[in-house]
């Protein structure tokens, strides 16, 4: 038996039914195990990263991967990974609400990587019906040096910044 490498595969293209249905039964069809997603419409576009578990090569993979991805005008990238899949469950769940303006990402993540947040995943939305444009951002992460630190930069956040923050611990031994 020839062994099975991870690969990250990332597609994107503009959005339309049946993308995921297809990518997914096409890869299964040709031997791949699929793992962990992540998928999302970002305006009109639809991206994908998938972690594919696959026996042969990358290049193998690459042939397989091409006429599915040109039939539904994707764009692709291809890379080998690490073997299989590394779970880590998010201590704290963060939404952040602000008017939109330049930095506001940057002031965020900065501010709450150095505080002992890693950042797991993260989305952000822009609301242009809203009020001078709501941005919201919705973070997972594990947390280094404990609860406190995150709760008063999300207050200095609030008090220099304007921005609203609301804090989910979802993991009960995080203090």
């Amino acid at each position: 038996m020839k062994p099975k490498h991870w690969y990250l595969l990332s597609l994107v293209g503009k959005d339309r039914p049946g993308i995921v249905a297809r990518l997914s039964a096409g890869l299964c069809k040709n031997g791949c195990n699929l793992g962990d997603s992540s998928m999302a419409r970002l305006g009109d576009n639809f991206v994908i990263m998938i972690a594919v578990q696959f026996e042969g090569s990358q290049e193998t993979l690459s042939n397989i991967v091409s006429p599915l991805a040109g039939s539904m005008d994707l764009k692709q990238s291809l890379m080998e990974i690490e073997e299989g899949t590394h779970d880590i469950e998010p201590d704290v769940r963060i939404n952040i609400y602000s008017d939109e303006r330049m930095g506001i990402i940057e002031d965020v993540t900065s501010m709450l990587t150095a505080s002992g947040l890693n950042i797991l995943s993260l989305e952000s939305n822009l609301d242009t019906n809203q009020p001078n444009n709501t941005y919201s951002i919705h973070i997972e992460g594990t947390v280094s040096g404990g609860i406190t630190p995150i709760y008063e930069v999300l207050d200095r956040l609030s008090d220099e910044k304007n921005i609203q923050s609301q804090l989910i611990p979802i993991n009960s031994q995080v203090i």
